[in-house]
């Protein structure tokens, strides 16, 4: 699935054999929606007691940076104050592979959505943009990461749960059906990020990688907490007050988000300690 999000997101001429494109689209779409669908099955009993006025949503919302699956994961301490720069890099290069691209998925969100939501979206896209300076765009600062610590990211090398979480993500934000679910998890994003980026940041400070190198982490560690303000007073709080009912699909949104984020930081440690380990047995021999 990742394989064929990253085909049919690219930019591409006309194919001449399009009848075959379309035939192999709509096979993998049915798989997406059977994907997304149990998944929805397995959070439904989380969502059962949802929170159907806005602001007890929002409070239920906000309390997922403390509460949600995945949040204060010890992973991210490590890579803080004792992860090498070997494991340092092993984590961003499953991140890069995995990053399904935060800008595009908020502009495909935004389609058709109720005005005050919208706008708001366009608010959060254009920080993304860099407001229009090439050098402040989020995704170049990214790769630029990448590209300075010689990171070689790649669908066939990442870890499976990193790849389900942009599969989720794409799905989400390319289903129209599912757009509820994209603002609900996007939001999540928002809302949890800035303290495991600003971990990263001190981590890559600690070991020594150039600022330029780490203003993508330390941009977000603050960035972000305005974005979640903002996310969940204009655009989470006017679709519940419009439509109670969505609360739902936000939440089921968010918390597929989390906890897909929950099975990465788990493989993630399971691998990362397991060498960090493993090079301590072979030093002590």
């Amino acid at each position: 699935m990742a394989r064929w999000n990253r085909r049919r997101l690219a930019v591409n001429p006309p194919a001449e054999d399009w009848a075959s494109e379309l035939a192999e689209n709509a096979g993998m779409i049915r798989l997406e929606a059977a994907f997304i669908e149990a998944f929805r099955l397995q959070v439904a009993p989380l969502v059962k007691k949802i929170p159907t006025e806005a602001a007890a949503f929002i409070t239920w919302f906000e309390d997922l940076k403390y509460s949600g699956p995945g949040q204060w994961d010890p992973l991210f301490a490590w890579l803080e104050t004792s992860a090498g720069l070997d494991g340092m890099r092993w984590f961003l290069t499953q991140e890069a592979a995995g990053e399904a691209g935060f800008d595009d998925l908020v502009a495909m969100t935004q389609v058709k959505l109720p005005t005050q939501a919208k706008l708001e979206l366009a608010r959060n896209y254009w920080d993304e943009m860099g407001r229009g300076a090439e050098a402040g765009m989020h995704g170049p600062m990214l790769e630029r990461t990448v590209n300075g610590l010689g990171l070689q990211p790649s669908i066939g090398a990442t870890q499976w749960p990193s790849l389900a979480l942009a599969n989720t993500m794409t799905a989400f934000a390319t289903q129209r059906r599912y757009a509820y679910h994209s603002v609900g998890a996007l939001g999540v994003v928002e809302l949890t990020a800035p303290t495991r980026v600003a971990a990263v940041a001190a981590g890559l400070e600690r070991l020594g990688v150039p600022a330029e190198q780490r203003k993508y982490f330390k941009l977000h560690a603050n960035l972000d907490v305005e974005h979640s303000r903002a996310w969940n007073a204009e655009a989470l709080m006017p679709l519940v007050v419009e439509r109670p009912e969505c609360a739902r699909f936000l939440a089921e949104g968010a918390l597929m988000r989390l906890l897909c984020g929950e099975q990465c930081f788990e493989a993630y440690r399971a691998y990362l300690w397991a060498r960090a380990a493993t090079s301590f047995l072979h030093a002590a021999e």
